[in-house]
């Protein structure tokens, strides 16, 4: 969709208000979405645009559900049953029928023997095709290679399966790769970083494919699944945006301004009347009455694409399941699934409460959302909106350094809001208070300080100082986070070390490109290898190491002068 900044949209969406939201809560795991999903979110997205009409809105559809929602008791017997090793097959895999038709089914044909269970289930359904498995012609040098792959990973879904999990989305996009064949919400401003002049109307094609997913549904689901829609990622949506007019963001904010300002109200959403020190949704009202956020999401039952792994944690747990799941769900919003940061043994899996912590990295976005949104505004000369955004961002920063600034550590850090106290983690969360620049002078010296001795490795920066078995603690390495890192160090004239972190990191995939052939979905920055750890194995192709490749080696091309290249015929599989 084409669209002239500042002109269809001028003029629209005046309200800064809050709409209304309406939380699922349930005490049965197995039919608690089945019987609630169909007044969950759709009163939330009507109101949520109302006085926002984009001038292209179409009416929207009831929410479509997801699979174990329609499938009642049938999906959990499969996703307990061992016939799947990926759990996301299952929430992928296409009925044959309509899914009440096929529960019906199932109904009559019990007692069902695991034999006869899978014989079900190859009757009933059908495993999506995976797209072709193609590589680059080997032997390319690194940045060639990631050109070569731009259209290798590129899908369009205009039209998908019928009772399928598929969103269909109008415009081509962009996938990670490997498992992950659907566009991934915060993945792709990463991965967009590293399009060029050819890449433009793909660049333009994903915002508005977003976009369209805000209109939809009134934000944007961790990826274009029906499973993903209790739940966002990181809201990257706004620098998305701002990539596809650098020279004048302040236009492009405005020609997105209602998506923007719905997005900004979907995780604002329950903040009316939140009483000091409780929390609703995605919102946290602290001591003082400011207004922070914390990951989420909307459902408390076991993910879809990881049903049996969630069952097993939460028997684990011996707490409350329902509670287990929700903060399950909430750390895969929240894109770091898993990581210490969420435990509360700082160790553990079972022990994860994600809910109940407030951090700095939603909350640094969030102040950059609502920046964007005042300068949307502005460009369009409504002065009562810059006002109100500007004092939210104002806000909100001053909540953070109250809250969040650990003096001791030297570090923005994840505060547990029951409990009123920081928890001492030492991440590369901590960097997006720099990359947002909510920190002053400083405290970003006293991070660069804790960041060089505490998170920089040989081969990059690491995640978190803790080994913990998650993918998102150490000794794993992530492209985003080096990003995030070397942008926040540069606003503050942290140089050296940025191009410290650059260079290794960049060392790190030329490395492994150079054994492999394949660009991965992370690292081990400390014995500089392909990563390991998590549900499930390593993957390639991959989005948004491809794009912060690129990225770094336009700020730095002399860290790529002789990249590494395989030699044709010496490629290795990618490491497991």
């Amino acid at each position: 969709m084409s669209r002239a900044p500042g002109g269809a949209n001028k003029g629209t969406c005046r309200s800064t208000g809050e709409g209304p939201v309406k939380v699922l809560t349930t005490v049965n795991a197995r039919i608690r979405g089945w019987r609630a999903a169909r007044w969950l979110l759709a009163p939330a997205s009507a109101v949520l645009l109302a006085g926002c009409a984009h001038p292209q809105s179409a009416p929207q559809p009831r929410e479509p559900h997801s699979p174990s929602e329609q499938l009642a008791e049938l999906y959990p017997r499969l996703a307990l049953s061992g016939l799947f090793e990926d759990g996301k097959a299952l929430a992928d895999a296409v009925p044959r029928a309509e899914p009440a038709r096929i529960l019906e089914a199932y109904r009559a044909a019990r007692p069902l023997d695991e034999a006869g269970l899978e014989r079900f289930f190859e009757a009933h359904f059908r495993m999506p095709r995976p797209a072709p498995l193609r590589q680059p012609a080997p032997g390319l040098p690194l940045i060639e290679h990631i050109e070569a792959l731009w259209p290798i990973l590129t899908r369009r879904s205009p039209a998908v399966p019928a009772h399928g999990s598929l969103l269909a989305l109008p415009n081509p996009y962009l996938v990670p790769g490997g498992r992950f064949q659907e566009i991934y919400y915060w993945d792709s401003y990463f991965t967009m970083l590293g399009f060029g002049d050819a890449q433009r109307p793909l660049k333009r094609a994903m915002v508005d494919n977003f976009a369209h997913l805000l209109r939809t549904f009134g934000r944007i689901p961790n990826g274009n699944r029906t499973y993903y829609l209790s739940r966002s990622q990181p809201p990257f949506f706004f620098k998305m945006v701002e990539l596809t007019n650098q020279e004048a963001p302040a236009k492009a904010f405005a020609a997105y301004l209602p998506e923007l300002k719905a997005e900004h109200r979907f995780w604002m959403a329950g903040a009316e009347g939140l009483a000091p020190g409780s929390a609703s949704a995605r919102v946290v009202r602290m001591e003082n009455g400011a207004l922070l956020n914390r990951y989420w999401d909307d459902r408390d039952s076991p993910r879809d694409e990881s049903y049996a792994a969630d069952v097993a944690t939460a028997k684990a747990s011996r707490r409350e399941p329902s509670q287990v799941y929700r903060s399950l769900r909430a750390g895969a919003e929240s894109g770091w699934d898993f990581s210490s940061r969420w435990f509360a043994d700082g160790r553990s899996l079972p022990t994860i409460r994600t809910v109940e912590i407030v951090p700095p990295d939603l909350n640094s976005l969030l102040f950059g959302l609502e920046h964007a949104i005042a300068d949307g505004c502005r460009e369009l000369r409504d002065e009562a909106c810059t006002s109100a955004f500007e004092r939210r961002a104002r806000m909100r920063r001053a909540a953070m350094q109250r809250y969040l600034w650990n003096e001791r550590t030297g570090l923005f850090d994840d505060y547990q809001w029951r409990e009123g106290r920081l928890l001492g983690n030492v991440t590369a969360a901590a960097l997006y208070p720099l990359f947002f620049q909510v920190a002053d002078t400083a405290q970003a010296a006293r991070t660069a300080a804790t960041v060089e001795a505490e998170l920089l490795k040989p081969g990059g920066l690491v995640t978190s100082n803790r080994t913990t078995g998650e993918q998102w603690d150490a000794p794993n390495g992530w492209a985003p986070l080096q990003w995030i890192a070397v942008s926040g160090l540069r606003h503050y004239g942290h140089d050296e070390l940025a191009r410290t972190i650059a260079a290794r990191w960049l060392d790190t995939v030329s490395g492994a490109y150079g054994n492999t052939g394949k660009l991965l979905e992370k690292y081990d920055v400390i014995t500089r290898r392909p990563g390991g750890g998590g549900e499930y194995p390593l993957q390639d192709g991959f989005g948004w190491t491809n794009g912060v490749t690129v990225a770094l080696a336009r700020l730095y091309p002399e860290l790529l002068e002789t990249p590494a290249s395989p030699a044709e015929g010496e490629l290795r599989g990618t490491a497991r």
